[in-house]
């Protein structure tokens, strides 16, 4: 798998408007029994435009879900590619016609949501933590402080997935991109003293092990990535 936008949730095989199937052939069955002899041997199967709509607004409802809004930036759903409130992208009604998939395929390159969703996975992975200084703070309006990192930059060809994220603080995050600190293979902290202003390098001091990192270890920065930043911070 390449370039993908994680859900945020596994969506069921049957979770369609009173339980049904999403896909519409499944929905053709009347008896329930003879859907599993119908997929028999069909791990692949071609799904119907309006269905994979249906089924990416249930698996993204949570990152663009009206009340989420101001926790995840997405204040203004209007332009660059998405035409209409997320409410209406997000109502779980029958299955959309044309113009729902229309904008269901822009929402899913659109760079802001993808952003917020990816936002939404790093930050909840790593507890609304910095990575490398710890603190855990939470705004008034429920939004973390905390920013999500690419570790391989999305125009260097990263993807947006939690294992090529790390959650820092604006400074952390500053200097994280511009190469000035980086990550070593067993996840302790490497900093450009050379270029680090010491007013800067107090961030770090009581860094001295292991970053924080997820509970999760599949969530842990992938070595491939990891990898990618350590060259840019080498050279």
């Amino acid at each position: 798998m390449g370039d993908y936008l994680p859900f945020d949730r596994p969506v069921p095989f049957a979770g369609f408007v009173g339980g049904g199937y999403w896909e519409t052939p499944l929905r053709a069955i009347k008896d329930a029994s003879k859907v599993g002899a119908a997929v028999q041997g069909k791990a692949m199967r071609p799904l119907a435009a309006a269905d994979f709509s249906a089924i990416v607004t249930a698996g993204l409802s949570e990152t663009l879900a009206p009340a989420n809004a101001i926790r995840r930036g997405l204040t203004d759903l209007t332009g660059d590619g998405v035409e209409d409130s997320a409410q209406s992208l997000f109502d779980h009604g029958p299955a959309p016609g044309a113009d729902e998939v229309r904008r269901v395929e822009q929402m899913l390159v659109n760079r802001k949501i993808r952003d917020a969703n990816f936002r939404r996975q790093v930050c909840e992975a790593y507890d609304d933590r910095c990575a490398f200084t710890g603190p855990r703070i939470i705004n008034g309006g429920g939004r973390s402080e905390v920013q999500a990192a690419h570790i391989w930059g999305v125009g260097q060809g990263g993807p947006d997935v939690v294992q090529n994220g790390l959650a820092l603080s604006g400074t952390v995050h500053w200097l994280f991109d511009r190469h000035l600190i980086s990550l070593t293979n067993d996840y302790r902290l490497l900093v450009s003293h050379n270029k680090v202003p010491v007013e800067f390098r107090v961030l770090f001091e009581r860094q001295l092990d292991r970053m924080h990192l997820p509970k999760d270890e599949r969530l842990w920065p992938h070595p491939t990535y990891v990898e990618k930043h350590r060259e840019a911070f080498m050279a």
